[in-house]
C-alpha cells in the first residue's frame, strides 16, 4: 500500500485558474515534481514515473516550465547516459 498526502487549498485557487478540481490537483502535482527535479531531489525517471510518463515525456515537459535539463549535469551523469544509450 502506498502512502498518499493531501494538501488543501482554497477552491477560489483553482477558480481562479479557471481549473476543474481534478485538473488543478494535476497542475499542483506536476508543478510539485518539477520543482522536485529542479532542486535535484528527485531523478527525471522517478519524477515522470510518479506522472505516468516515461522519462523522456517528463523531460520535454520541462520547457513548459522553462527548466533545463542541463541543471544537474554532471560528467558522471553524461557517462553514464552515454553507456545506457
Amino acid at each position: 500500500m502506498k502512502n498518499q498526502y493531501q494538501v488543501n487549498f482554497p477552491v477560489e485557487l483553482a477558480f481562479s485558474l479557471k481549473m476543474q478540481e481534478q485538473e488543478f490537483a494535476q497542475e499542483v502535482k506536476k508543478l510539485f515534481l518539477v520543482k522536485l527535479y529542479e532542486l535535484g531531489k528527485i531523478s527525471s525517471g522517478k519524477a515522470g514515473e510518479f506522472l505516468g510518463l516515461t522519462r523522456v515525456d517528463f523531460l520535454e515537459m520541462l520547457r513548459l516550465y522553462n527548466i533545463s535539463i542541463f541543471n544537474d549535469l554532471t560528467e558522471e551523469t553524461l557517462l553514464n547516459d552515454l553507456q545506457n544509450a
